[in-house]
């Protein structure tokens, strides 16, 4: 296999977790997808950032932060002006931090390998996490609804989110009980699994209630997030793969309580 060749299966393997990336930051599929395709671009054109990485994921992920940091790391806006209100959040925490988080949190890179990725040093790569950390976790409260069908995962993500300070309007199990709740305690912000209880679907609950509100944001849970970043279709800004740490969970609720709507997910 030729160089190029060799560069572009090591890049296809890494493309799930790059979009990702790209979506939470930005808050959108559309977006954070064409930061995607822009890093891809940009390593084909000249491979030499990620050759001489530590790594294929450090070096994919250095180049989209070459491309996102010369852009102004902006956030997504629509035409209609929903992404406001993160925006006016975002322009408040000290810069880079949420990139060091998510890296961190989401990604599971090293302190060494975010230093290098984002071209900082490592004391300062741990110092933006701590930031981030207090910034982001104190900055937005809200009502979280919950979507799944495991008593035992349900509590306890009940309990990370209370500890953050929101409220938990409930637990739904199936996907009748999901727009029920919602229509009876409108959320903030919806964590959800796929598979539920009575074999329905965590995205056809959340399509449901989507169409009654569309302006909320959703983090979903799942096993396999791979199979939701193909970028093929309307798929989800915020994911989760099980199983989940604390930190985690913490921060993919603190970006996506920036984000006031989210994209429909239809499969």
């Amino acid at each position: 296999m030729s160089e190029t060749g060799q560069r572009s299966s090591s890049i296809a393997v890494l493309l799930p977790y790059l979009r990702r990336y790209s979506r939470a930051l930005t808050g959108s599929q559309d977006s954070g997808d064409a930061y995607a395709v822009a890093t891809l671009e940009a390593i084909l054109e000249d491979g030499s950032v990620f050759d001489n990485a530590p790594s294929p994921k450090v070096g994919v992920f250095k180049m989209f932060h070459s491309i996102w940091t010369s852009s102004g790391a902006p956030i997504a806006v629509d035409e209609s002006g929903l992404k406001a209100r993160a925006q006016s959040h975002l322009e408040n925490l000290t810069a880079n931090t949420r990139e060091a988080l998510l890296l961190n949190t989401i990604e599971d890179f090293t302190f060494p390998e975010i230093a290098a990725i984002m071209n900082i040093d490592q004391a300062e790569a741990e110092h933006l996490i701590g930031v981030a950390r207090q910034e982001m976790m104190q900055s937005v409260a809200g009502r979280v609804m919950i979507i799944e069908d495991e008593p035992i995962i349900a509590e306890d993500l009940r309990d990370i989110i209370t500890g953050l300070g929101h409220e938990v309007t409930g637990i739904a199990r199936t996907r009748t009980e999901a727009v029920a709740l919602s229509a009876k305690h409108r959320p903030d912000l919806i964590m959800a699994d796929i598979q539920l209880a009575d074999n329905s679907s965590g995205i056809d609950a959340v399509n449901d209630i989507l169409r009654e509100m569309s302006q909320v944001p959703v983090i979903f849970v799942t096993a396999f997030p791979e199979r939701l970043l193909t970028g093929d279709k309307p798929e989800p800004a915020f994911l989760i793969a099980k199983p989940y740490r604390d930190d985690q969970v913490q921060s993919a609720v603190s970006q996506a309580m920036f984000f006031a709507s989210t994209q429909t997910l239809k499969v």
